[in-house]
């Protein structure tokens, strides 16, 4: 069967554009915004900024990776806050010789400590970016550049072509640089305004499907009505390492140098039926009269990462009345302003916003204490379980719904269960009281 062409573009366009598109943060993105301050005899100096504007997906170590192609024959004499992997052919100049040559250069942060006449503002964090949500301040980056050969006039720059993101792995689709009004400055006595020369923009966004072909966490469930405890799917994170994985009693774990990181970013995992290098467990505790508890733990099975400034986003029906959490921060998200069912948990700042790797340390834990509405709670059909789960900006495998722990028939509860509810209503009433 043929498809005419037409068809086959709107059909390649519109998959282009939703495998991109995250329903709990459509408008996340990270944005690139190129502001030339001043000209030069041959070109310009530009402050480039990165915002990451996703609201729980952030850059991890060893950080961003920007890349682009000059649209002429552009060289760059200088930078201040980042530079450039490779300096390319420069044998041509004499005297002066340009920082980067390349026609297609590709740009890294600084790293922290670096001097002080190489820094720049909101640079040298080792290409770290924050998530939107979780710090906007430490979501920015930026650096200076001073582009030699380039024009010196609105109309005679060209913007760079087929730029390129990495954060710090695959996944990140840039779009075409397009010129904006410029971008208005006030001075620090905020009694003066002052504009850029001239500003463009890129856009881009992330894709799971493009970044791995597998997920990278999956999910389990349990709860204090069911002696039931529904696992991760199995290979729910493929299972190409599982000849390279390793038992927890394993005595390769002594040997140094075990949790080294590689350059490749290459994992190495606990070995599980599901080998994935992050768990998360969702059980439920306790059921009061007006309230119910659940505890959330994450567990790290990857001896080579620690995970900096997780995430962990869920979307539950009843995250609209969220009472306490006790050991994790927690942030509503609302992607679409009035439907509340999504929240993000992250680590407190130098408490637990550290996953440690695999290991005795590598799990987290906290509880939540959720207020019940009337009218909609129940723990029939899987209700008390999420719909979705995401670590650090990734959707995590679900096991099927028809696994998920049953709620006893009421002819059949058990007197355990019966004496549960009274003593957890009970608690939580001399909890308030006092």
């Amino acid at each position: 069967m043929r498809f005419p062409i037409a068809t086959a573009f709107f059909l390649a366009v519109l998959f282009s554009s939703v495998v991109a598109y995250d329903p709990l943060d459509p408008h996340g993105n990270i944005t690139i915004k190129w502001d030339i301050m001043s000209w030069t005899a041959d070109g310009y100096v530009a402050t480039v900024t990165m915002n990451n504007f996703q609201m729980y997906r952030h850059i991890m170590s060893p950080g961003w990776t920007v890349g682009w192609t000059w649209a002429k024959k552009e060289v760059i004499w200088s930078m201040v806050g980042a530079q450039t992997t490779e300096q390319g052919d420069c044998s041509k100049f004499k005297g002066n010789i340009p920082h980067c040559c390349k026609k297609t250069p590709t740009v890294v942060d600084m790293l922290p400590g670096v001097p002080y006449n190489q820094q720049f503002t909101n640079c040298c964090k080792g290409g770290v970016l924050a998530a939107w949500g979780q710090d906007p301040q430490a979501a920015v980056s930026a650096f200076q550049v001073s582009v030699g050969q380039a024009g010196t006039s609105n109309k005679t720059v060209r913007v760079p072509k087929n730029f390129t993101l990495l954060g710090p792995g695959p996944g990140y689709t840039c779009g075409p640089a397009k010129v904006v009004p410029p971008t208005n400055f006030l001075t620090p006595d905020r009694r003066r305004k002052t504009q850029a020369l001239m500003t463009w923009n890129v856009t881009c966004t992330y894709s799971q499907f493009l970044a791995r072909k597998h997920p990278s966490c999956c999910v389990s469930f349990s709860s204090f009505y069911n002696e039931t405890i529904t696992p991760c799917p199995s290979c729910a994170c493929g299972c190409e390492n599982k000849n390279k994985c390793i038992k927890s009693d394993s005595k390769l774990l002594s040997v140094v140098g075990v949790n080294t990181p590689r350059k490749d970013s290459s994992p190495l995992l606990q070995c599980t039926h599901h080998m994935c290098p992050v768990r998360v467990h969702w059980h439920v505790k306790v059921n009061y009269q007006d309230y119910w508890r659940v505890k959330v733990a994450i567990t790290n099975f990857n001896y080579r990462m620690n995970y900096t400034q997780w995430t962990l986003v869920v979307q539950h029906p009843n995250l609209n009345n969220v009472t306490q959490v006790f050991s994790f921060d927690y942030k509503p998200l609302l992607p679409y302003g009035s439907l509340n069912d999504t929240g993000m948990f992250y680590g407190m700042k130098f408490y637990n916003d550290l996953l440690m790797e695999a290991g005795p340390f590598g799990n987290l834990q906290s509880e939540v204490l959720l207020q019940k509405d009337k009218d909609t709670f129940t723990l029939n059909q899987g209700w008390a379980f999420p719909r979705k789960v995401y670590f650090n900006g990734e959707e995590c495998m679900l096991p099927p719904p028809d696994s998920y722990p049953f709620l006893p028939n009421s002819a059949h509860q058990s007197r355990a269960f019966i004496i549960m509810s009274i003593v957890s209503t009970v608690v939580l009433s001399l909890i308030f009281k006092w």
